[in-house]
């Protein structure tokens, strides 16, 4: 029995080194019939993936896409919760009316104490009149007592009339003084009440900002590729919603070793062959050739180890071409990118065939 087991293992491995002997032979019949100015790479289709997720956190109201679907740039994509957030606005809302309010209140208020300031004015003004007067009569009576024409009576009560006027003039000009301490605080009031009104309103669009973001819509064309929540569930703050493909940013990155990579020039032509499309040829170009190289050792000593540097290089199809076949651009599909290295080399037959235009 044991025997057996062991000649089946023995029988399973040749086998297995059969086979992979066959898949270097077939890759060196195939790099055989590449032109010295061609090179080529395995890779799969790829895309710009991108996560549509809510801003804030809360619970999913709808979600208006399913898989698959297509999509334009600014189509609403779900709807969250806002009910919490609806009645924070209608808060916000009311304090702005009561801060307005009061900043009316506080300009009728600053009226008034100008209206009082220029009454203060007028009586301070009536008051130094009556001083200067009084005044007058005083030094006319001072010179009348000297000669005695008045009596001394009436000397007196000059003097006394004189004093009441000055008096009644500092009164005036406390009450004056008073009256611009009344528009300071008025005023003060007003812009405390502006304050308020600013406050009030910052948090409506604050709010209202949040009711946008709330809702959330589609940051460019593509097509759903999967619904990563359902309607009902709860998300934190970055929660995602749905997943996008933009369709329109489709490449294909392989590898190539060094000696090819160095020589590979930004805008080269590529023609990609897919796995399901054998017959036709994707045409696309170089947009990016990695400046850092993968699967490198630590330590670069020997010519055998330098050529195991592999450089990832990005084939990038038009966006011109992928809105022709948008209906069947898909992702994830394998295939082989070849790649003119040498400008002036010629395309072999096998990749000459029907180009999709």
């Amino acid at each position: 029995m044991a025997s057996a087991r062991r000649n089946g293992i023995l029988v399973a491995l040749a086998l297995a080194l059969a086979a992979g002997g066959g898949y270097y032979v077939w890759q060196s019949l195939e790099a055989s019939e590449l032109a010295d100015g061609i090179a080529s790479g395995n890779g799969r289709i790829e895309a710009v993936e991108v996560d549509v997720a809510t801003k804030l956190a809360g619970r999913v109201s709808e979600i208006f896409v399913d898989e698959g679907d297509f999509v334009k740039r600014g189509d609403k994509i779900a709807q969250m919760d806002v009910r919490q957030l609806e009645t924070q606005l209608r808060q916000a809302q009311a304090e702005a009316r009561r801060a307005d309010i009061g900043m009316e209140t506080a300009k009728a208020l600053v009226a008034q104490r100008n209206a009082e300031k220029r009454a203060a004015e007028a009586a301070l003004a009536q008051r130094k009149i009556q001083a200067d007067s009084a005044e007058r009569q005083r030094v006319r009576a001072e010179q009348l007592a000297g000669s005695s024409t008045i009596s001394q009576q009436q000397l007196e009560d000059a003097r006394s009339a004189a004093e009441g006027a000055r008096a009644a003039v500092a009164a005036a000009e406390a009450q004056s003084a008073s009256a611009d301490a009344g528009i300071s605080a008025a005023n003060a009031q007003v812009i405390d009440a502006e304050a308020a009104g600013d406050v009030a309103k910052a948090a409506i669009e604050s709010i209202q900002t949040q009711l946008d973001d709330s809702t959330l819509t589609a940051p460019r064309d593509g097509r759903v590729q999967f619904r990563v929540a359902q309607p009902g569930e709860v998300l934190a703050g970055g929660g995602k919603v749905v997943n996008l493909v933009d369709l329109g940013d489709v490449y294909m990155n392989f590898f190539l070793p060094t000696d090819q990579a160095g020589r590979l020039a930004i805008g080269a032509e590529v023609r990609l062959k897919l796995d399901a499309l054998p017959t036709r040829l994707i045409p696309a170009t170089v947009s990016y050739v990695a400046n850092v190289a993968q699967f490198t050792p630590k330590s670069v000593e020997t010519a055998i180890e330098r050529e195991k540097l592999m450089f990832r290089v990005k084939a990038k199809i038009s966006p011109e071409l992928l809105q022709k076949y948008i209906q069947l651009v898909k992702t994830g599909l394998p295939g082989v990118a070849y790649v003119r290295v040498d400008p002036k080399a010629e395309w072999p037959a096998a990749l000459t065939g029907t180009l999709v235009e």
